[in-house]
């Protein structure tokens, strides 16, 4: 049966086009083509049925876990998160991952780390410059890791700190590097090469989320609360535990997601929220009324709003894929087995029926607004939507809240362009901002 019309595969223009930012092609081939198109990305030899309708979305995010296979869509991703990656696996052996994990990354679990959060982004902003633009995505990303070393790996202090936020930062960087998304780019041609650079970093990297995981074995159980002593916890149906590689893979897994998309959300969250001073200042009021205590902030409305929003009209990905194991009709149109279909998530998300304005920042759309899980999909959806998502937003929260609470600040240029980082798509420069003033920090309540 045929696959819908569409471009094809890309030209060298569009292939370079696709490289630095796929939103503008996404919505020219929609124009072109309608709600459902095939194209061939590079360094992707299959092609993809892309769908934007909310029907069609919601029949891929329907699919059963035998139905869509998401794993094989990400194998580009193997050599950096291992086999027994999430974001690797479909079928059973995917659920079994997903089950043990979920615990430890959702409901009452997550406002343990909501301290945690506040304390890491108060140690960084103390060390923002005052009158002197910056790049804030570095930033970011430091508290973003440092807060996945306190409570992702649970090392809160000493000298194993400095060490991990040295290497699995270099080592998440190198992973950043635009190249290293195109199969034929996966060489080790030696230290200096992109791809030689990666994996000697990944290397030593690997190295010490062992050491973490042995001494973790080692602890009394109960005595923590991280996300590895939990995950050690956990069993399948089967009363087994993960196995050592399981759980590096998936470690590393949650460091390489949770690193660059919550450091990169919370970037294009400030592109939005510094140009609109009446909404810091009513952000701020709602933030006096929380008193400092995490679980008032996560519940606050406006600053739940503002993020969906900056989520909304900025997902930091495109396409979310699945491989169908068999015949399937995904938005009235029959699809072979081993086809491909993603969801465009900037598509949806710019869909004029489901957000009037689609192209401006409105948050207070979302105090109203409760879009249905295939109308808003910064996370993907389904059984594969990111099991790190509660955990991502509670963070994102927590960092905005400091940030407001503490300092006065504003664009350094009005010029902000999409770049790519890797598989998520950042500002340009970093975003930079001028820090014009700062607070002293303050005592959160307990």
């Amino acid at each position: 049966m045929p696959l819908p019309p569409g471009p094809g595969r890309l030209g060298l223009l569009d292939s370079v086009r696709w490289a630095k930012n796929p939103f503008p092609l996404l919505t020219r081939f929609q124009a072109e083509f309608g709600d459902a198109f095939t194209l061939t990305l590079p360094g992707i030899p299959h092609p993809i049925v892309a769908v934007s309708h909310p029907d069609a979305v919601k029949d891929v995010f329907a699919l059963g876990a035998d139905d869509g296979h998401a794993g094989k869509t990400n194998a580009l991703m193997e050599p950096m998160l291992g086999k027994h990656s999430l974001f690797l696996l479909d079928g059973g052996e995917h659920l079994r991952h997903r089950k043990m994990m979920l615990p430890a990354l959702h409901g009452d679990r997550i406002h343990r780390y909501g301290r945690a959060m506040l304390e890491l982004a108060d140690d960084a902003i103390d060390q923002w410059p005052v009158g002197r633009a910056f790049g804030v995505h570095p930033p970011m990303q430091k508290i973003a890791l440092d807060v996945a070393i306190r409570t992702v790996l649970g090392v809160e202090a000493g000298p194993r700190v400095p060490e991990l936020s040295t290497v699995l930062a270099e080592t998440l960087d190198s992973a950043a590097s635009p190249v290293l998304v195109f199969r034929f780019m996966q060489a080790d041609l030696g230290p200096l090469s992109p791809w030689g650079r990666f994996v000697r970093r990944l290397s030593r990297a690997s190295a010490l989320i062992h050491g973490e995981v042995r001494r973790a074995r080692a602890l009394p159980s109960g005595e923590r609360t991280d996300v590895l002593a939990l995950m050690l916890e956990a069993r399948d149906d089967a009363g087994d535990p993960l196995r050592d590689e399981e759980m590096h893979d998936e470690l590393l897994t949650l460091l390489v997601a949770g690193y660059e998309t919550t450091a990169t959300s919370l970037a294009w969250a400030l592109r939005w929220i510094l140009p609109d001073p009446g909404l810091v200042s009513r952000l701020r009021e709602e933030l006096r009324s929380a008193g400092g205590d995490p679980l008032a902030i996560s519940r606050l409305e406006l600053l739940d709003s503002v993020v969906k929003e900056s989520l909304r009209l900025q997902p930091v990905v495109a396409l979310v894929g699945r491989v169908l194991t068999k015949s399937t009709v995904i938005g009235q149109m029959e699809l072979p087995e081993g086809a491909i279909v993603g969801p465009a998530i900037p598509l949806v998300h710019h869909r004029e029926a489901l957000y009037p304005e689609p192209d401006r920042f409105v948050p207070e759309r979302f105090l109203s607004l409760k879009p249905r899980p295939y109308e808003w999909l910064p996370f993907g959806g389904g059984l594969r939507r990111c099991i790190g998502a509660a955990f991502a937003l509670y963070e994102m929260k927590m960092v905005l809240a400091a940030m407001l609470e503490r300092v006065d600040a504003r664009l350094a240029s009005d010029h902000v362009r999409v770049i790519r980082r890797g598989v998520t798509l950042a500002p340009s420069d970093g975003l930079p901002i001028l820090v014009t003033a700062r607070r002293p920090r303050r005592r959160f309540a307990s």
